[in-house]
């Protein structure tokens, strides 16, 4: 019923090196996720484009199928390897990521019949951390990279959209961190400092 799908397939560029890598209060960034997801869905998978280096995981790896294509080609690779209804699309650069908005999500877009439900933050929607409608959202986002387009959203206007707007989001998710990113080393240590702090 939900393939979750952890997106590892950035370039980093910004750290010099795989963030999904680094040790998260001891512990690689994406396995932190790997633990937190764990048994929520059908099944988890990752992508990566050097899977050599998750082997450890120990779980079904993809590489992109349009390397460089940015984040609406993990999108696309995402839709494509999942073998199930619906996809949960989870960045591998989020400690936070939540469990409990991933499964609010899902049953948001059963009871709705939408093609993506997608939460919010107070910077605007969040579409890696959302669930997608396989059936319906392949061949919009097919079609939207076949014209070219690279935003995230560049295929909604078709689509049956249903965004959680931002108190919702944080209530469902019992936390205003959920959508914290790593891109730097300081980004590390803020986010470590954070959860030992807040236990999250």
């Amino acid at each position: 019923m939900l393939t979750i799908v952890l997106q590892a397939g950035g370039s980093s560029s910004r750290m010099g090196k795989d963030k999904a890598l680094m040790p998260f209060l001891g512990v690689p960034l994406v396995q932190r996720l790997q633990h937190r997801f764990q048994g929520l869905g059908t099944e988890l998978l990752a992508i990566t484009n050097h899977p050599d280096e998750y082997r450890f995981l120990g779980i079904p790896l993809y590489t992109d199928l349009l390397p460089g294509r940015g984040a609406l080609g993990g999108l696309l690779t995402a839709l494509e390897i999942s073998t199930t209804e619906y996809v949960g699309l989870i960045a591998a650069d989020m400690p936070f990521a939540s469990p409990d908005l991933l499964a609010f999500l899902l049953k948001e877009i059963k009871a709705t019949g939408a093609d993506v439900v997608m939460p919010s933050s107070n910077f605007g929607p969040e579409p890696l951390h959302s669930i997608y409608n396989r059936q319906g959202c392949l061949p919009l986002v097919r079609r939207a990279i076949e014209d070219d387009l690279w935003r995230m959203n560049a295929w909604h206007d078709q689509a049956r959209v249903r965004q959680i707007n931002a108190s919702l989001t944080t209530a469902a998710s019992g936390s205003e961190y959920t959508f914290v990113n790593l891109n730097t080393r300081e980004d590390f240590s803020e986010a470590e400092e954070l959860a030992r702090k807040l236990q999250l």
